[in-house]
């Protein structure tokens, strides 16, 4: 059995249950099986990410020469440059969560230290398993936005519970930092003034400690500030309520300097303009 950047091929019938697909290609899947099974999946270029959370019995994971157990309250995550194999014991069932790869490059990085297997039993890894379950119970309530939208938070948190589980103190103390401050950005993206001067600041530190923060986590604030502001602007051109907005004002509302600007961000980052990912998003 194989798993693909967008398909589980080869299931048998019932196995697995389609929780949820949003249109930045986060999939979530709700699997269980009545028999032992091994599966694998292969390394394959530009693969997506996965996060492999059992919720019953238990997977064991084999990669790099590794190998993990992993049991309810316990996950991994599944990267594109490492092939997998996994074993499910009978009775075991857990969920799937696809990943598009952009969303944990960035503030991750591909070459970063990480655990195993996360602990997703307390704290920030608790916060995730149970937003995890919570989009599988509620999603046949959310429009593909909202759950683009929660997904994009369970994966920052995720990215935070991948680095401490995977570096020391130092390490998880400037992860917080770095935390503030995307939440902080997040906050203010529409803000046109917004800049890394702006931010720390605000938050009563130096500028080196944001940058230092923000470079530990693969980013900079010029990126960041950035970055929440095509997510800003992605949700603002899905949102039915303001399809009667010309392009130029939701530039204006996200924070960008211009539509141009707004317009190429927009294409680098989700490979479509503005344009098209609204004409798409109301055809829906």
């Amino acid at each position: 059995m194989s798993w693909n950047a967008n398909t589980v091929e080869s299931a048998p019938a019932g196995e697995r249950t389609a929780a949820g697909r949003g249109e930045a290609a986060y999939r979530l899947l709700e699997f269980h099986c009545d028999d032992t099974l091994r599966l694998h999946v292969h390394r394959a270029p530009e693969e997506d990410y996965r996060l492999l959370v059992p919720l019953s019995g238990e997977l064991t994971v084999r990669r790099s020469g590794r190998r993990t157990r992993l049991v309810p309250g316990t996950g991994a995550l599944v990267t594109p440059a490492e092939p997998l194999e996994a074993a499910r014991a009978a009775g075991t069932r857990g969920l799937v969560l696809t990943i598009p790869a952009p969303q944990v490059d960035g503030p991750l990085r591909r070459s970063a230290p990480r655990a195993d297997r996360l602990d997703l039993r307390t704290g920030l890894g608790r916060l995730v398993a149970d937003l995890l379950t919570g989009l599988v119970r509620e999603r046949r309530s959310l429009t593909g936005a909202e759950f683009d939208a929660a997904c994009d938070r369970l994966v920052e948190l995720l990215c935070m519970v991948a680095e401490r589980d995977g570096h020391g103190d130092a390490s998880a103390r400037l992860a917080e930092v770095a935390a503030l401050v995307r939440r902080y950005v997040r906050a203010h993206a529409a803000d046109p003034e917004l800049t890394g001067a702006v931010i720390a600041q605000d938050l009563g530190w130096s500028l080196r400690q944001v940058q230092l923060a923000l470079q530990h986590s693969g980013t900079t604030p010029r990126e960041l500030i950035r970055e929440e502001r095509l997510r800003l602007a992605r949700r603002l051109l899905q949102d039915p309520s303001h399809a009667h907005l010309p392009i130029t004002d939701l530039a204006y509302a996200a924070g960008f300097s211009s539509p141009s600007a707004l317009s190429t961000a927009f294409r680098h980052r989700y490979g479509t303009t503005p344009s098209e990912l609204r004409r798409s998003a109301l055809a829906r």
